[in-house]
Order: structure tokens, then sequence, then C-alpha cells
């Protein structure tokens, strides 16, 4: 079955798909069409067919950019390739500098690389994964920070500053000209999950506004001060602007004279000038990622309250983070316990609105605002078919001969971990099938391995859920599957999957950004014409430079203070970065 046409050997032909989409049949939800400028995209406002076809969750397919016809020059600058951010030092705050690239890795597990596929290769997709970003309203009352009394790193030093560093990587990836193996324009980018931190309206738009371009404030309550626990006086937070000599600045960290000031400032982001598609993680549809309260009055007003909790004794705080870790609390009760009988114990801060926690539909609908197009498309992948059906997953077209798939691993039901309902996993079946003459890519949240959770979704409560190990079983019956792409753990890890037929497919996850190392990855998918597909992968860095300069309160001044803080925050990991057969790769497949 001669199943795949590379984008240059199909250039002549019609694709069924784009029959389809010219006769109406498949409603666009607003790619960035073939040959087609940005503004000259167009959106799908209502759904196309039944109301049946509505309700099943069946969503448009979209168009991303196409492939190029013609091999381009590498483009290596800019990436861990050309070289990464490395500490200075070997004790107490570390600096970071300028360090050597990281090398790429062969991986022939699922196919042996053959000699002179270089020379054969033609391009199929180029893209870009940002995951993780975790934009953070740093002031916002529902934070844990006060779990730090029992674990360090429950609060991490440089949450002010997350936005600054969102940015700088949307200027990093606008700054690659081409691929780094193939030289191909870059189509879209997919961001997968957890673009927000709490579920709350700011983050929102402060997350929308960084991917499509505008001037941001990532400040909420009062406008004239900092009100959180940078600058409340409690030792076991860094206070930047204070003389106190608190947890952090006992380990080196700087003091820094106006730094708040300069964090909550108005900056700008140039938004990303590629199309970017949107997945959805468990911190995007939960408050603090793991608690099923939507609707919960308490909560709700507590988040939009005037009242703060910045400190917990060590017992409690250890109680709350295991009934967290362990899933004994998905709806929040020992939270609301706990912030009841501290009361007394809260921090007065300006209420404000616009701290609220958001709803899928919610969610959904600020995609699609017109405000936070961007270059498109409009909705980044959601349409109004999801509005209709409320559901959070969809397809869309990449390129003549590779269509993209974004999943909802988050459960509803509550906890970080995921899984799907019956209903996605059948529609998957049914896209993987009814695009069977394609390569396809899946894009999700959550990881195989963290797709554990199968709590009932309170608004399908006899729905069965499915793992992880379910959700592989399935895409390795799909010999057109080449990749499962997604974060959530915030590490580098790349996994080779085979089914006992011999089909296999590689699961790619990437480091978060907040996080350090903080990055992102382009993934390149090209033919190598010799009965193989090789599945390139990238890591990137923001755009900041490495050396840092603690008088500099810029925008990039501060982008680059975030990840040196991150490197350095107290009780980090270290091994996120994962292996260097994790990070820059060449991932080789039997073509099916």
């Amino acid at each position: 079955m001669s199943r795949i046409r590379s984008v240059a050997s199909s250039a002549l032909g019609v694709h069924r798909r784009t029959v389809l989409a010219a006769a109406g049949a498949v409603s666009l939800s607003a790619g960035v069409g073939y040959a087609l400028r940005p503004t000259d995209s167009q959106a799908a406002t209502t759904t196309t067919g039944t109301p049946a076809a509505a309700a099943s969750g069946e969503a448009p397919v979209a168009s991303s950019r196409r492939a190029p016809f013609l091999p381009l020059r590498p483009y290596t600058r800019g990436t861990t390739l050309a070289g990464v951010s490395a500490p200075r030092g070997t004790s107490g705050f570390r600096r970071l500098g300028d360090g050597p690239g990281w090398r790429r890795t062969v991986r022939g597990e699922l196919a042996a690389p053959k000699s002179g596929r270089a020379d054969r290769r033609t391009t199929l997709a180029a893209f870009v994964q940002l995951t993780d970003l975790h934009i953070i309203d740093a002031q916002h009352p529902m934070r844990l920070e006060y779990l730090r009394s029992t674990d360090v790193h429950a609060w991490r030093p440089h949450e002010a500053l997350t936005v600054h560093g969102a940015v700088s990587l949307i200027e990093r990836v606008n700054a690659l000209r081409g691929a780094p193996v193939t030289g191909a324009p870059l189509q879209f980018a997919m961001t997968t999950g957890d673009n927000t931190d709490n579920n709350a309206r700011t983050e929102l738009e402060w997350f929308l506004t960084v991917m499509s371009g505008g001037r941001i404030t990532p400040d909420s309550g009062d406008p004239r001060h900092y009100e959180g626990v940078l600058n409340s006086g409690l030792k076991q937070y860094w206070q930047p602007d204070s003389a106190v000599r608190d947890h952090d600045k006992q380990l080196g960290f700087p003091y820094l004279e106006g730094f708040l000031a300069a964090a909550v400032r108005e900056l700008n982001s140039p938004g990303l000038t590629i199309p970017w598609y949107s997945t959805v993680g468990n911190h995007d549809s939960l408050p603090l990622g793991c608690y099923a309260s939507h609707g919960d009055t308490y909560l709700t007003d507590y988040a939009v309250g005037g009242k703060k909790l910045m400190s917990l004794p060590a017992a409690e705080a250890k109680k709350l983070q295991d009934a967290l870790k362990k899933a004994k609390d998905p709806q929040g009760a020992l939270l609301r316990e706990v912030l009841k009988a501290h009361a007394r114990d809260m921090r007065s801060v300006t209420a404000d609105e616009r701290r609220a926690p958001y709803t899928p539909t919610e969610y959904l609908k600020a995609h699609l605002d017109p405000a936070h197009r961007g270059v498109g498309p409009v909705g980044h992948g959601y349409s109004s078919a999801n509005l209709d059906a409320g559901t959070q997953y969809y397809s869309f077209r990449i390129a003549d001969d590779v269509i993209g798939i974004s999943m909802d691993t988050t459960d509803a039901g509550g906890h970080y971990e995921g899984s799907i309902g019956s209903a996605q996993l059948r529609w998957l079946d049914k896209t993987l099938r009814d695009n069977k003459d394609s390569y396809a890519i899946v894009f999700s949240h959550h990881t195989s391995e963290t797709m554990d959770n199968t709590r009932p979704d309170p608004a399908r409560p006899t729905e069965r859920r499915h793992n992880g190990q379910e959700v592989l079983a399935l895409l390795g019956s799909h010999p057109n599957v080449l990749a499962w792409v997604n974060g959530h753990i915030h590490r580098n890890a790349i996994t080779p999957h085979s089914a006992p037929d011999g089909r296999s497919f590689w699961e790619i996850s990437t480091a978060s950004h907040v996080d350090y190392p903080q990055l992102a990855r382009v993934i390149e998918l090209v033919d190598n014409k010799d009965g193989t597909i090789s599945l390139f992968t990238t890591c990137v860095e923001a755009a900041a430079p490495h050396r840092t300069d603690f008088t500099d309160l810029s925008q990039t001044g501060l982008a680059a203070l975030y990840r040196e803080l991150s490197f350095n925050a107290p009780g980090a990991r270290t091994d996120l970065a994962g292996s260097l057969a994790d990070r820059n790769t060449e991932l080789v497949l039997k073509k099916g």
C-alpha cells in the first residue's frame, strides 16, 4: 500500500481532504490555508453536517502552511546544537553563561538508519512544540506558596517573571529562519498544555496575548504596588527588594532594588509569526491544576477576594501536599478546611474579579476571540463545533500527507494526572481511520505513563475513562501514527513504542518552560526514500542572553534573570534536560 506521498511529489495532485474541504464536507477551523496569506484564512463559525455530528465532538480539519518543495540550508543558529546555557562555579548562587551545544543522537531502536539517507530525504513537515509555559499570576490568592514550609520547591523564586520568559521564547521561535536539519520553513507551533498555571482569567489573557501579540501588564490587584509573597517580609520567600536576610538570600540570591516594580511593568509580545495551535492541560482546566472545584462559591470568592494566606505550619502543609499528590482531595475539601481554619492569619490584598477561574467554555471562547487571532488560525485549532459539543479535542491538516490530532487528556473529576473518555477514544480511532492515507502526529498534555487517573468526569458520570496504556494500544494499531508529542512531566524524554505486529511510533515528551532548562522543541519529519522515515528533534532556549546583569531590569534583562533564577531555585530537579538521547535526536521509523 502506497499510503504516503511526499509534499514535493504530490504538488500537482489533489489531495482528497482538499477536495472535501472545497466541497464544504469538512469545515475549516480557520487554518492558514495552502498558499494563503494569514489575513486570507477563513474561519468556520458553524458546524457543517447534522446535529449528531456536532454532538459527537468531531472537530473540523484546519490547514497549516505548506512545507517547501525544495530543500533549504539547515538553520542551527539559536538552537541547542549551536550552544546552550551552562552554569559557572560549583556552589552557591551559580551564574549562567554560554556553554557548548548538545550533539545530535541517532536512535535506531525502531528501524535501522541506512547510509546515504541525508542525500535522498524530502521534507514532510516542520513545526515547533511549546509546552508547560505555566503563565503565572504570582499575586493570586489561590496560590499554594505556603506549601514551601514542607517542600522548598513548592514555590519558585522566578514565578513573577513567567510572562517575560514566555515572550523571550516567542522571540526565539520568530528568529528561527528555518528548521535545523532541513532548512524548511516552520509551519506552525503547538502548545501542549499547562499554558496557564492556576486556571485564572488573568493568566489566560496574558497567555493568549503572549502567543498572538500585544501589550501585557503582568499584574493584578492593586496597580500601585505588588501584593504577594515577594514583599511579604516572610523569610521563607525571596524578598528581592528588601534587605531582609531571607532563606534564598542565605543561598546567594541577590538583592535587586526595583525588581518588583519592573516585574509588573507593561511589556510587549511580538506574537508568533507562524500559525499556532493549542492543546489543553490540567493547569488550564482545573484550579491549581488539580481541583475539580468549578462552581464552588467559597473557592471562587477566595480567588477574587481581598484575603491571601501566605504561610502555613509545616505539618499542615505536608498534610495538604500529601492529599494533592495522592489524589485524596480532588474536590478541594481539605483546602477549604485549611483556608477557613486560617482565616485570621491571612493578609489583606486588593480584590480583583479578573482572577476568577475560567470554565472550559470560557477557555474555548477566549481562543476564538478575534482579539487573540494573531496570524491565525482563528480558534487556534478550536472551533464552534467544540463549543457546541463541549469538547476540547480536534484534528488539523499539517501538510498534504500529514495530519495533526490534538487530544484533551485532562480529567475533569480532579487530580493532575490524566485520561480520556470513551467518546474521545472512539473519535481518535475514527480520525486515524478516516485519514489512513496520511501520516499522523498526535498531541496531548499528559504522557502515556501519567494517564492513570480514571476518575469519572462529573459532566459525563457514566462514561468510562481510559488510561495511557489503552491509548498506546490504539495508536499502535494504526500504521500511520509516527509520533505522540506531549509534556506534563517537565522533562525531556523520548520513548520508542512497538506493537507486536511491527507497527511502531515514538513518544516525544519535552521539558517545560517554567523549570530549568526551559526548552521548546523543533520537530521535523522527513521521508528518507529508503523505506524509513526520520523525525528530527532539536531543543531551543528563549532568546534572552545566557549571561545576566543584575542591574538590567529591562524586559530582556528580566527574561535572562528568569532563566538564571530557575536554575538556582531551591529544591529544583537537575535531570529535566534528560539524557543526550532525549534532546537533539534523529528518530528512525519503518514506513507502515
